[in-house]
């Protein structure tokens, strides 16, 4: 536990591989001579007229027998943790493609061999890094599109701020792949000469790869090392279109407005503002109409640096933050690349040649689909300011739950397991629907109409007047339907024809940003993508953003696909009963009353932690607790990894003199990565109702007596939820 007493938080290293090369000097150098990256695409060859310039890392050959994003990811890593022999406590990564590069070609060869797909998930790359560079604490994967590796940044800071780490390796990682080449292409939304933000004959943007890492570390006063000093970060959504951001600029503007609230700063203060600027008309528009609403008159020093570097996606927000990082430490003011004439529609004077000027404090932003935003401010350490307030994370009060499963409803549910014993299975899509609006929803697929039907029960059955002002999702595999008939269309094509539909529905955060639509949910909207950890991760990030205030919409699911689940999952392929299905909270700050509450309280990776169960149940309290506070244990059990997890539970029970019931979750839920989520919402209902039916307990029903109930995740993690009666 590291010591809340005015903890500020440094960036005390950093690492970086682009279109501009590798290394930070090399970065500099370039920065400082205004050069581009944007070149001819020669990673793979692209169908004939479906060709346009990328932003390639050059001279790439990788060594390692992992997909070109983790590999990108790991030399970013290496760079950042240089010379200091730091192992960090936690690591936060955003990505959109993770092991999208290898699963392309293996899925155009028809490979059926699981093993070959073992680093398809997004989670895999930070699990990677988690492996290779032997962290055990917390490993977290944000999967918000073009605002992820922001995100990511912004989750680490609040971690060390909280308590829970004292150094983190945060950033963002993606290769390019024919998916996100030919996606944004069937938007019509490359410009052919390479990306022009903010010109006035800018037609679109520029794909590219890269990643960037940054070494966060907490302390009362400024460490020899430290780069610059992160203040404060603001998530917001716009909640208004799957693909293309509020005409207006609202999301952008209220994220920007939450970062500098956040560092305590006014707008005046700000120097240099690194802009998103992707060069689409529609997304230069609206962030140039929110910065003149924030800004009027009185505009900083801005540029965007994608002309130089392209658009690498989830790496584009820790690529911008070393930039900034650049501003501050080196005194230089990155060119706008690209921009000969700025268009005078937007009324922003971008800086067109390098400038040799220091700012003291920069804000940078990255917004996403789905209209998610992040924002960041970085200032000189050397600064004199307040210290920060402590902030420790607490729990939220439950005000409802819900879940859907193989049975039905969270009703239908527990009727089948009553009657059962088990939910498993998959609800037919027009069960799924039948209280969606059929016209909006018509063109979504399983998992989106999953999360939206998981939504809406969850808000009415918390029978609250305040609508969720804020989405957090976890997802193991994402929508899958989409991504596999994105691909199949594509390749049935010979790589001529793709669907934008399909493109927009297949990044990972498109349920998310259908239910903040449906909701008009425009605080944070983050979706975490940890396998079968997804949902303590979104409930970690939840409680990590609380200072944000309002009502969040916490939830998990997944789908189930015939063809791409067994190759992804491997509990799922050794399952005699295919499921999906996921569960949803809507929760809030204590408020009084009697609801129960809910709060992470654990999250360790396994690998390489020898003594990771003792630190769990020292945590909980010791033995004398934790059979004071819990009436109950719910285990997830992943079936891939049976045999180690029924190894942990024995030892945790045996370790901690657990005498109460032990539930053993899955055998009744089905294999599906989002499980968790469904038990936590049966849980929430059982607490609440002080009683766990014989159904579940597989014997005489279990009287809680006023006792709460312990979730754990178990296998290459373990985690714990615990959900309370209120005090």
């Amino acid at each position: 536990m590291i010591l809340l007493n005015g903890t500020r938080v440094f960036i005390t290293g950093m690492g970086i591989i682009s279109s501009l090369g590798q290394g930070t000097g090399r970065h500099l150098e370039s920065l400082q001579k205004n050069r581009s990256g944007i070149k001819p695409l020669t990673l793979f060859t692209p169908s004939p007229g479906n060709s346009f310039p990328a932003g390639e890392v050059p001279g790439f050959s990788q060594t390692m027998a992992v997909p070109r994003t983790h590999e990108l990811a790991l030399l970013a890593a290496r760079e950042a943790l240089s010379g200091t022999g730091a192992v960090p406590d936690s690591i936060i990564i955003g990505t959109t493609t993770g092991g999208m590069p290898v699963t392309e070609e293996l899925l155009k060869k028809n490979v059926p061999d699981p093993d070959q797909y073992r680093y398809h998930s997004t989670a895999s790359v930070a699990e990677f890094l988690a492996a290779v560079l032997r962290c055990t604490g917390m490993v977290l994967t944000i999967t918000t599109a073009c605002s992820s590796g922001a995100a990511a940044i912004k989750l680490a800071y609040e971690l060390i701020r909280s308590g829970k780490a004292g150094r983190v390796l945060a950033g963002g990682a993606d290769a390019l792949c024919r998916l996100t080449y030919y996606g944004f292409n069937s938007l019509q939304l490359i410009d052919p000469a390479g990306a022009r933000p903010f010109d006035r004959e800018r037609k679109g943007m520029t794909v590219a790869e890269g990643s960037a890492m940054l070494l966060l570390e907490g302390g009362e006063s400024v460490p020899d090392c430290a780069v610059v000093e992160i203040l404060g970060g603001g998530l917001s959504c716009d909640a208004y279109h799957p693909a293309t951001p509020h005409p207006e600029g609202k999301g952008a503007l209220a994220a920007m407005r939450k970062a500098l609230q956040s560092a305590g700063i006014s707008p005046r203060e700000v120097g240099y503002i690194n802009l998103h600027g992707t060069g689409t008309r529609d997304n230069d528009l609206a962030e140039a109409r929110a910065l003149n609403s924030l800004f009027g008159n009185a505009m900083p020093l801005l540029s965007s640096v994608k002309g130089a570097f392209g658009h690498s996606l989830a790496a584009a927000g820790a690529i911008e933050a070393v930039v900034c990082a650049a501003a501050v430490r080196e005194g230089l003011i990155p060119a706008n690349t690209g921009c000969a004439d700025p268009d005078p529609e937007l009324n922003l004077k971008p800086v067109l040649t390098p400038r040799a000027e220091k700012a003291a404090v920069v804000l940078s932003n990255s917004f996403g689909f789905g209209g998610n935003n992040a924002c960041l401010v970085l200032a000189d350490p050397a600064a004199k300011r307040e210290k920060p307030v402590p902030v420790e994370p607490s729990g939220f009060e439950i005000l409802g739950s819900a879940c859907i499963t193989g049975a039905g409803d969270t009703d239908q549910t527990l009727r089948k397991l009553t009657v059962d014993k088990t939910c498993s299975g998959i609800l037919p899509l027009a069960d799924i629907s039948k209280d969606l609006p059929a016209r909006e929803v018509r063109r979504l697929k399983r998992l989106p109409r999953l999360a939206l039907a998981l939504a809406m029960e969850a808000r009415k059955i918390s029978n609250h007047d305040q609508t969720p002002s804020s989405v957090f999702f976890g997802t193991s595999w994402g929508p899958l339907s989409e991504t596999y008939d994105f691909l199949t269309r594509l390749y049935a094509s010979n790589e001529q024809f793709t669907s934008p539909t399909e493109f927009v529905g297949s990044v990972h955060n498109a349920p998310a940003g259908q239910a903040a639509i449906m909701l008009g949910a425009d605080g944070a909207n983050l979706t975490l993508t940890g396998g079968d950890y997804s949902f303590e991760q979104a409930l970690i990030a939840a409680t990590l953003t609380a200072a944000d205030g309002g009502t969040a919409l916490v939830m998990a699911a997944d789908e189930f696909h015939e063809t791409l689940s067994p190759l992804f999952d491997a509990s799922v392929r050794l399952s005699r009963v295919p499921s999906d299905g996921g569960g949803a909270l809507v929760l809030r700050k204590p408020a009084g009353g009697s609801r129960p509450r809910i709060r992470p309280v654990f999250f360790e990776n396994s690998v390489n932690n020898p003594s990771i169960l003792q630190s769990l149940v020292q945590s909980l309290g010791g033995t004398e607790e934790i059979s004071a506070r819990y009436g109950a244990l719910f285990a997830g059990m992943p079936m891939k990894d049976r045999d180690a997890c029924e190894k942990q539970l024995g030892e945790i029970i045996k370790a901690a003199e657990f005498r109460a019931p032990a539930v053993d979750f899955r055998r009744f839920t089905g294999e599906y990565g989002s499980a968790t989520a469904t038990a936590v919402a049966l849980a929430a209902g059982f607490v609440r109702d002080g009683n766990i039916p014989s159904s579940i307990t597989g014997g005489a029903e279990c009287p809680l007596g006023g006792k709460g109930i312990l979730i754990l995740g178990l296998g290459g993690f373990v985690t714990a939820i615990e959900i309370l009666n209120c005090p």
